[in-house]
């Protein structure tokens, strides 16, 4: 679905309750944003993710400029408020390819300049294609980098916090350029130790071998450190994958399948049928 075929029509005003930096100052910036929703008519899902109106600008003409981000809580809100849900914003910047001059991404620098009691025009919530199944006895795959994190913190509170009772298997494979670059996992923020003892869940952190030079998290290594667990839960027709982050990894993963299901055929064939079930599902961004 295209960007501007999102219905924008009835917006929601938010206010900012908090803007806190997730990642240290030697590192790109990534913020977590609380924002308070006081219409009781908002209502969403793990997985789902909503638009944010950012005012237009001279460049962009009179339209308000619309960028969609994942919902970092759960279905009861952030901290079991209802009223308030958090999301995950890296401040970007892109390059003009005939001036060669850097801008700054007008949603992204927009919210993480957004002060504490600030307003917010916010849309939604999208998609229901993300979403953790009913049965506890399901496993739980989940692949991401970056800012891919947000549903899949979503998933765990949903999972350990209100539902309690989570029997399957539940695995994070998650990329970062260093280790203060995992959200929500990191020294400065880290929501998913909370997990750590929990005896149906582990993680597998992902970090680049060469990170000044932005080389790209060695996720395929990390993944295929542990082929034989991951082939096993994605044969299984209990197991739910989920893969959130930028659009080169649908390329990286389907290379790590391919090789642990011996043929490109065998995964592409396996990979339909798991659509088809609705036991495969992704959400990529540029």
């Amino acid at each position: 679905m295209k960007i501007t075929e999102y219905d924008i029509s009835n917006p929601y005003v938010a206010q900012v309750i908090s803007n806190e930096r997730l990642t240290p100052p030697d590192t790109d910036e990534v913020r977590h944003l609380v924002l308070h929703i006081p219409d009781a008519t908002f209502n969403y899902v793990e997985g789902q993710s909503i638009g944010v109106l950012a005012p237009p600008s001279g460049e962009f003409g009179n339209e308000h400029h619309l960028r969609l981000y994942s919902i970092a809580s759960a279905r009861t809100g952030e901290n079991g408020n209802l009223a308030e849900i958090s999301i995950c914003v890296r401040r970007c910047f892109y390059i003009d390819e005939v001036s060669g001059e850097r801008h700054p991404g007008i949603a992204s620098n927009y919210l993480c300049d957004r002060q504490s009691g600030e307003e917010v025009l916010i849309t939604g919530p999208y998609g229901r294609q993300f979403q953790a199944p009913k049965d506890p006895d399901c496993n739980l795959l989940m692949i991401g980098v970056g800012t891919g994190i947000a549903p899949f913190r979503a998933f765990m509170k949903h999972i350990y916090e209100e539902r309690k009772e989570w029997r399957g298997k539940v695995r994070l494979y998650y990329g970062a350029r260093t280790g203060m670059d995992l959200l929500y996992m990191n020294d400065l923020k880290n929501d998913l130790s909370l997990y750590y003892d929990k005896e149906t869940f582990q993680a597998f952190e992902a970090l680049s071998s060469r990170p000044h030079f932005d080389d790209p998290p060695d996720l395929e290594r990390r993944m295929m450190d542990n082929a034989l667990e991951v082939w096993e839960m994605v044969q299984d027709p209990k197991t739910y994958v989920y893969v959130a982050g930028l659009s080169a990894l649908e390329k990286s993963l389907d290379r790590i399948m391919t090789a642990l299901a011996g043929s490109d055929t065998q995964w592409q064939e396996l990979k339909k049928k798991m659509i088809a079930e609705r036991r495969w599902s992704t959400l990529f961004y540029d």
